[in-house]
């Protein structure tokens, strides 16, 4: 990974993207991706559109190919979903544990409202998913995708939230950024239960992907702090776990388990270090060098000294989540809505298509079942004395995130891709009613938090107001 970072062209898309990509907020880039994406499958590009993800993608010889299962080859669907989304899982994990370390998932008192809440927001959805297929006789190959309604996509939900800005208590952001933390872990356990397929040809690799691990854990113990040595261990894990029939975005999760949440050096050590190279590095220089645009060997090794230490001080977990930040939520994300989001519109039998089969099974699962779930396992464990409200939140603002809930884009996509043949009428549906359910959740939440919340004062300025 240092081998990456240290590349010239890959620190300038770097630093463009976190210059440039972080003023936009993700799930606008999102929202903008699945539009376009769809206008293309509902054009005449539409075959491009298809052939374009049918191609194969190969790394290796003329016998061996990185890049396959069973003998078959990724195409480049398979590829953004199963190798990029690994990425994008990575990334999750990484999050998930420093939530867990320090940060909202750290206390048993803090999270255990959010995360009665995410039950909740798992449970109700697959209920009304199950309900409405036995209501319209689902086959068993229809009720596969009853997982489907239960994820949140926090760039999307924290998004819309954004929007609001000081209005909303702070509070209530923790909650929401909570609930989708736990919501996550609840979808990486369903992948991994449910859309995994072993066999006894697997034994061999994961036992090899067990080792893996034992190394990973070992490489933790003993402060191994290289970023490449978890990367390229990553990356053998992820292939074991493709040929053993595990789905391989669950290796991304559980390597980033393993990656060391401790720095080399504590801040109090390296600040010392700082200094004394800093006072050697004064010492090399005078005001005479103003207009000196060449160091000297000997203050290059200083600054070489620091670059080092720096490095040192930051942790393998906060630097590799820090750094992924940008290219998962800019490019990995984006390209998979470009790669998902290609619903094909057939209006041939009127709005019928947004009140049957799966698609309405998803949009009551998203938009009734979430919410309510939500809200209704929040209240128990409230009235239960369970837990109790948090600082400035109100049950009506509750309700307003609950809304929110609903938005499933990213994950309830994914899960659409394992629970459906790529190209069926199934899988076609599922999105109709992932995008049709966002959106409706969404726009609901949105008109709803507007009502409740209170209103901007004027003294205000607006960048107080984003603040």
């Amino acid at each position: 990974m240092e081998l990456i970072y240290r590349n010239d062209n890959f620190k300038r898309f770097y630093r463009w993207i976190n210059r440039y990509g972080r003023r936009v907020n993700t799930g606008m880039v999102l929202l903008t991706v699945a539009l376009v994406t769809m206008v293309i499958a509902n054009s005449p590009l539409r075959s491009w559109y298809e052939n374009l993800w049918g191609i194969e993608i190969t790394l290796g010889t003329a016998d061996f190919n990185f890049f396959s299962h069973n003998g078959h080859n990724m195409t480049l669907l398979t590829f953004v979903n199963d190798a990029l989304m690994a990425i994008f899982f990575f990334s999750v994990g990484l999050e998930i544990k420093r939530e867990m370390l320090v940060g909202e998932l750290s206390s048993f008192r803090q999270v255990l409202l959010p995360f009665l809440a995410a039950c909740g927001g798992m449970i109700l959805p697959v209920v009304f998913f199950f309900a409405s297929g036995k209501l319209q006789s689902f086959s068993p190959e229809e009720l596969r995708g009853m997982a489907i309604p239960m994820a949140t996509d926090i760039a999307f939900s924290l998004g819309v939230l954004s929007l609001f800005g000081s209005r909303v208590p702070a509070a209530l952001k923790v909650f929401l950024l909570a609930l989708a933390i736990v919501d996550d872990i609840g979808g990486i356990v369903v992948i991994a239960l449910f859309y995994s397929e072993l066999s006894m040809s697997s034994l061999v690799y994961m036992g090899l992907s067990v080792l893996m691990f034992g190394i990973l854990i070992a490489g933790n113990r003993l402060r191994v702090n290289s970023k490449l040595f978890y990367v390229l261990c990553g990356v053998v894990v992820w292939y074991l776990f493709l040929q053993a029939g595990i789905h391989p975005t669950i290796a991304g999760v559980l390597v980033a388990f393993t990656v060391p949440a401790r720095p080399y050096l504590n801040i109090g050590n390296y600040a010392f270090g700082l200094q004394r190279e800093l006072d050697l590095l004064k010492s090399t220089a005078s005001y005479s060098d103003e207009d000196n645009i060449i160091l000297s060997n000997m203050q290059i090794k200083f600054l070489s000294r620091i670059e080092r230490a720096s490095d040192k001080a930051i942790s393998p977990l906060q630097d590799m989540e820090d750094n992924l930040n940008g290219i998962v939520n800019y490019f990995i994300m984006p390209l998979f809505a470009f790669a998902n989001a290609g619903v094909v519109f057939d209006l041939s039998g009127g709005l019928s298509v947004f009140f049957s089969g799966i698609t309405v099974s998803i949009m009551l699962g998203l938009v009734l079942g979430k919410s309510l779930g939500i809200l209704s396992f929040s209240w128990i464990a409230v009235k239960l004395n369970i837990c109790t409200l948090p600082t400035g939140v109100t049950w009506k603002k509750l309700f307003g995130v609950c809304l929110l809930g609903g938005i499933g884009f990213t994950v309830a996509l994914f899960l659409s891709s394992l629970s459906y043949p790529v190209g069926s009428a199934y899988l076609n549906q599922a999105k109709l009613g992932i995008i049709s359910g966002s959106l409706l959740s969404g726009l609901f939440g949105y008109l709803y938090l507007n009502n409740v919340l209170p209103k901007q004062h004027k003294g205000k300025s607006d960048q107080e107001a984003r603040h």
